[in-house]
């Protein structure tokens, strides 16, 4: 069997595992990702026990920031879920908590122009293998998250009517990350189902965190030796003028007229945010996997001359500073990997109900 295709247990695992490590509720990470639904769980308290992510590069950050945990660099569909169970030692059932975001290219607004077309995708039916583990694993638990289209689309309801067959509660919605302190407008779609019970979302924010806030986090001795931050642009000279011109704070560059305006841009009617620039005290637009290109939205910073760094959108999807990612590859693979993150914060707190439903304790004010 590839190296690849096996699972890496955590070291020292046992030796290293405590009182309260031990008594926290398990959790398993499927379509991991480079990690921000992992570490979003285990802020909220959970112990992340294992992982499944095929991509090599995310994989590999993964590895890096979650070492603890361990990971099948594997298709999901090629994984025995009762293997895994025999892998973590665990029975049917004592899993506290299964979590995941199936691909979500499928299902997103821009491949189904809003809805208007049905997209062939053969990823779309993973979501069919996250309720496959379900089923053998029997988690106390569930928790699901994608893009707003995977709800009005026939595997969403496959999914909460199996769950609901198994004996789970469930609760679901579209909900925007900027209520729920992450620096960043992203809408998702959230599902969670309890073994016997309700799980209500987690309370709004009392206010909005701003781009000012996440930037502030990379001091300059920090920015200074932090690769993920000072990746070079490569930008032509007309180019690097034009984005000079555009407003500061929030600018567009619409606001520049049609005679400074790039040829490309006075023939397209649509994408108004493309070269336009954040604004200091409120949110981000979402963050995608062309984040670091001012061509693909509202990516420019707010007052310098220059498209976000990768650190930066790290920061606007509430990943810490400390965190590592693989530039192994290049920017551009870099930044789709955290564009496609779940963002930490925003599972935290939804994280602290499930946690909360699980040991019985009063919710969350």
């Amino acid at each position: 069997m590839p190296a690849a295709s096996v699972a890496l247990r955590p070291r020292n695992n046992r030796r290293r595992r405590n009182k309260s490590a031990s008594e926290s509720p398990k959790a398993f990470d499927v379509f991991s990702g480079c990690g921000g639904l992992t570490l979003g769980l285990k802020r909220a308290g959970f112990r992340v026990v294992g992982a499944i992510e095929i991509d090599a590069l995310a994989a590999e950050t993964y590895r890096v920031n979650h070492a603890d945990v361990a990971l099948w660099n594997k298709d999901i569909r090629a994984v025995s879920a009762s293997a895994v169970l025999r892998s973590l030692h665990l029975r049917q059932g004592e899993l506290d908590l299964l979590a995941g975001c199936p691909p979500c290219q499928g299902f997103s607004r821009m491949k189904t122009l809003n809805g208007r077309r049905r997209m062939r995708d053969d990823r779309n039916d993973l979501v069919l293998d996250f309720l496959r583990f379900v089923r053998v694993l029997r988690p106390r638990a569930v928790m699901l998250e994608n893009v707003p289209g995977l709800g009005r689309n026939r595997r969403a309801r496959i999914l909460t009517r199996a769950l609901r067959s198994m004996g789970y509660t469930t609760t679901c919605a579209v909900l925007d990350a900027a209520d729920y302190g992450v620096p960043q407008r992203r809408r998702r779609f959230i599902l969670l189902a309890g073994q016997g019970g309700e799980i209500s979302f987690a309370s709004k924010a009392r206010r909005a965190a701003t781009v000012r806030e996440a930037f502030a986090t990379i001091c300059h001795r920090r920015a200074k030796s932090d690769p993920l931050h000072n990746l070079p642009e490569r930008r032509q000279p007309h180019v690097q003028e034009f984005i000079r011109l555009i407003p500061h704070n929030g600018g567009s560059r619409r606001e520049l007229g049609t005679g400074r305006q790039l040829d490309c841009h006075l023939r397209c009617d649509g994408f108004a945010d493309v070269y336009g620039r954040m604004a200091w005290d409120t949110v981000s637009p979402t963050i995608t996997s062309g984040c670091c290109n001012p061509s693909k939205g509202r990516f420019l910073h707010p007052t310098r001359n220059r498209a976000i760094t990768l650190r930066e959108a790290a920061l606007l999807q509430s990943f810490p500073v400390s965190y590592k990612f693989s530039i192994r590859r290049g920017k551009y693979p870099a930044a789709e990997m955290i564009g496609n993150a779940l963002p930490p914060e925003f599972i935290r707190r939804h994280a602290l109900q499930v946690h909360r439903f699980l040991t019985r304790k009063s919710p969350a004010r």
